[in-house]
Parts: C-alpha cells; structure tokens; sequence
C-alpha cells in the first residue's frame, strides 16, 4: 500500500541524510521526498512516499521516530488528506496547429503556460499524481522537451495538523 509520511524536522545539515540513509540502510525505497523549511526557520517538514504493508510502515515510522532531528510525524494515509505535485513541462510548438493543441490541453487540465518562444512552450501544473501522469500522456511525446517534477506534497484535512 502507498503511504505518505510527513515528518516534522529540526532543520540542520545532516538532517536529510540521517533520514534517506535510514530507508537505503533497510532496503525500503522512496518513491517522492519533498523537503523545504516551514513558516519556523528552525523546522523542516519533509513528506515522503512509499510503499509496504502496514508492519512495514509502522517499522519506518519507529524508526523515524527515533532520530534526533525528527520532532513529530504523521502518516497522513491513515486519515483525510489533500495531497498535490507540482510539474513544468516544456514542449516543442514548432507549428500553429501544435500550438493551439497544447492550449487546448493546458485548459482542459487547468494549467498555465509560463514561458513561450518562437519554438516552445513551457507550462506548469498542479494537482494529483494521476492528474499530472494524464497530461503528460496527453502529449504527443516527440513534442516534450524537457519534465520536471516536485515530489508530492501532503497536509491533512480538518482539524489535524502537524505543528508543535
């Protein structure tokens, strides 16, 4: 089963490290991590996805637990939660016919072109992992360019939330 795993960390060089070093040191694979200072500058919040059965989960989960820099997480699988990717994407337009498909796309999938050129187009998006993976598929794929990918980001819905 997929999960997501947002953790709250001290924000120090190291911190990182200690974490991925965690899952390669038991074989467990990361398919996204995502990590950028909150609205504290002393924090961290890193959110990880990965898959395994749930006694798999719970040993990460303890495991993470466990390190220093790791102040509070939660596994935002086991409730409600928004979850998002950011892409850019950037394509060749090299005709006027390719140019309107694109925008056409662009509009059906609710995204923004953010750049343009004589030659290309460069768009970026928001939304669920299965959003973004139907856009690409959307494009013809000798047009792409160039893909890149933030990660997943998650935060729960209501009430809970991972704060101190």
């Amino acid at each position: 089963m997929r999960h997501t795993i947002s953790v709250l960390l001290e924000n120090e060089a190291g911190a990182l490290s200690r974490v991925s070093g965690l899952f390669s040191a038991r074989g467990y694979n990361i398919e996204s991590l995502t990590v950028a200072p909150t609205e504290d500058s002393s924090m961290s919040r890193m959110t990880i996805v990965t898959r395994g059965p749930d006694e798999v989960i719970e040993q990460i989960t303890k495991q993470l637990n466990k390190l220093v820099e790791v102040v509070k997480l939660l596994d935002l699988t086991e409730g409600a939660h928004i979850e998002r990717e950011l892409i850019m994407v950037k394509v060749s337009v090299p005709t006027a016919n390719q140019r309107e498909e694109i925008k056409r796309l662009v509009d059906i999938f609710r995204g923004r072109i953010i750049d343009v050129n004589d030659a290309n187009y460069t768009i970026e998006m928001t939304g669920t992992g299965d959003k973004l993976d139907a856009f690409i598929k959307g494009i013809d794929p000798p047009l792409i360019v160039e893909v890149v990918r933030s990660g997943s980001l998650g935060i729960a819905r209501g009430s809970k939330s991972l704060r101190l």
